[in-house]
């Protein structure tokens, strides 16, 4: 699958571009091109501000015009918080890269521009693009660093690309308890707690029985069983220590 173009247009700052790098590297997107950078390019910087994203800073490729850089593309997003009064669709990052997803699919070349961090594109920029993307912020602060809107689109691109998994689960990889190892743990308990003096007469059979479900609920594992027969036997031995043995 195609990922999208990542288009920055004009960017001032080299933290920014080397964050975007980073972003960029954290939902799998690689192809960074810049559109006449302040300053221009490499920026002092942007290294440091990628984390180890460099491989999308050394692929990064400048550009003069917009035009230029985006001659080769199929599709084409604009990243504004405004309304542009423009006869486009105007789409949130979910809808956007659902589309963008079956297009790179299809091996269309998809891109996504965003504008400099004060100003943003331009409205002859914004011309350029099939539709806008803007993103559900809150009205009283709809600004967004230029990393973070990328973060945003690349995030939205995975989980529509059916790349967005887990990188590690919860469940329990050791082996489950064979039944003679809980027969056995069962029996060591049984037999420490009586020597302990812990049944009331007459219930150690009820109470036992008890123990027994509540232990099979917690779905003991192989290494579980071990654990606790090893603490019994801890415990058994410093019942049999005499005080004067402890140093």
């Amino acid at each position: 699958m195609s990922a999208p173009v990542v288009i920055l247009v004009e960017p001032q700052l080299a933290e920014n571009i080397g964050m975007t790098a980073r972003a960029m590297a954290n939902f799998g997107l690689s192809e960074l091109r810049l559109v006449a950078p302040r300053n221009g390019w490499p920026k002092k910087g942007a290294r440091e501000a990628a984390s180890g994203a460099t491989h999308v800073l050394d692929a990064a490729k400048v550009f003069a015009t917009l035009p230029d850089a985006v001659a080769d593309l199929t599709m084409l997003l604009a990243t504004t918080a405004r309304e542009r009064g423009q006869m486009k669709r105007v789409l949130l990052p979910a809808a956007a890269m659902t589309e963008a997803a079956e297009r790179g699919a299809n091996a269309e070349k998809v891109g996504v521009m965003f504008g400099r961090e004060r100003v943003g594109l331009l409205n002859d920029e914004v011309s350029l693009a099939d539709a806008i993307v803007t993103f559900p912020v809150a009205e009283a602060f709809p600004s967004l660093n230029l990393a973070q809107a990328v973060l945003l689109v690349g995030y939205e691109w995975r989980r529509a690309a059916g790349l967005a998994r887990p990188r590690f689960t919860g469940e329990i990889r050791a082996p489950q308890a064979t039944r003679e190892a809980l027969l056995s743990l069962f029996d060591i308990l049984e037999a420490t707690l009586a020597r302990a003096g812990f049944y009331p007469p007459q219930k150690r059979e009820i109470i036992a029985r008890n123990m027994r479900d509540r232990l099979h609920r917690m779905s003991l594992t192989d290494q579980d069983v071990r654990t606790f027969r090893g603490a019994l036997k801890a415990l058994e031995r410093g019942a049999h220590r005499r005080p004067d043995d402890a140093s």
